[in-house]
């Protein structure tokens, strides 16, 4: 069996998640993994899938844009690559999550300092509707850190930052950010 990685984007409407699912079903292949959600009003899937031995990635890929041709759903597919994610590094999973006023580079402004760590991003979620309520605008990121990193040193180095952009910044491990946040 191959996999494919298949991104599904469009206007949300009630449906979607089903409509990929019966077509993945009636083509033969079992989801492996799914992430969707939704922002502001549009709906962003990403799905691996494993195929059945033997699948044309091409007419697969045809079938399935036909499905989906004529309802608003912008599809894009391609072959999974089979090399070791970087999530299989050695590790800890922690949390950043910042707090304040909306300006314009504060994605760009935090995710270089994890980058420059060496700091993979396994999941953002970034919510921002502006105004003077700083707790409306809110980034969470989820980050593997190696082990062999100074974790102190980033904390800081990110706390600094936060500070220059007027942002509450918190560093947890996810194991506490977890239990805290289930309270």
């Amino acid at each position: 069996m191959s996999k494919i990685i298949i991104t599904a984007i469009g206007k949300d409407r009630p449906g979607i998640v089903s409509s990929v699912a019966q077509v993945l079903f009636q083509l033969g292949c079992n989801i492996e993994n799914v992430s969707q959600t939704i922002l502001q009003s549009e709906f962003a899937g990403i799905y691996i899938v494993s195929t059945p031995d033997g699948t044309d990635f091409d007419a697969f890929s045809q079938a399935f844009h036909d499905a989906f041709n004529e309802k608003g759903l912008h599809i894009h597919i391609k072959p999974m690559d089979t090399e070791a994610p970087l999530t299989d590094i050695d590790g800890e999973h922690f949390i950043i999550t910042t707090i304040g006023p909306d300006s314009r580079g504060l994605v760009y402004d935090i995710s270089c300092i994890v980058a420059e760590a060496g700091v993979n991003i396994i999941n953002l979620k970034a919510v921002f509707e502006g105004g003077n309520n700083p707790e409306r605008n809110i980034m969470v990121y989820e980050v593997l850190v190696p082990d062999t990193l100074d974790r102190h040193l980033l904390s800081a180095t990110l706390k600094e930052k936060a500070a220059s952009l007027n942002l509450a910044l918190t560093f947890q491990h996810k194991n506490i950010f977890d239990t805290v946040n289930r309270i």
